[in-house]
């Protein structure tokens, strides 16, 4: 039988889910010690990143959805990671910062976080690494953020 679909080994889609996994394995063993998930490590290396941000931008940011941002924001809010005030000047925006205690275990777990992006260079090369993240950068209709 003839497809006009790739082998599913030479799939885009299923080669990104595939290579998410292989990403988020060891960072998911790092998180388990730290008591966050995935998502709220994001967010808190948004805000340690950025600083103070809209819930909108935020979410863009941490590639998350609105309503997911909403529900995970009240927990790490409960969990004393970040706070979150109304803007002074549009009382319908939230602004969200990171706490003392959020900025800590960010700083407490960079050495580990940077030697798992150590490994993925080592794995890939430092040009290949490079290559990889400026290629899936034009796949993300996002991408307008400014470069460091």
């Amino acid at each position: 039988m003839t497809s006009k679909l790739p082998n599913t080994s030479r799939s885009l889609p299923i080669a990104l889910i595939r290579a998410r996994e292989g990403v988020m394995f060891p960072i998911r063993e790092m998180l388990t010690k730290t008591g966050i998930t995935e998502q709220q490590w994001r967010v808190l290396r948004v805000l340690s990143e950025f600083g103070a941000l809209d819930t909108s931008t935020l979410a863009n940011r941490a590639s998350l959805l609105f309503p997911s941002l909403t529900r995970i924001a009240t927990t790490m809010r409960n969990k004393g990671l970040i706070s979150q005030k109304r803007d002074d000047k549009d009382r319908r925006r939230q602004i969200i910062t990171i706490t003392e205690a959020g900025q800590k275990l960010i700083d407490d777990y960079t050495d580990q976080s940077a030697q798992i992006v150590v490994g993925f260079r080592e794995t890939l090369g430092d040009k290949n690494y490079e290559q990889l993240l400026d290629l899936l950068e034009q796949l993300d209709p996002g991408s307008k953020q400014p470069r460091a």
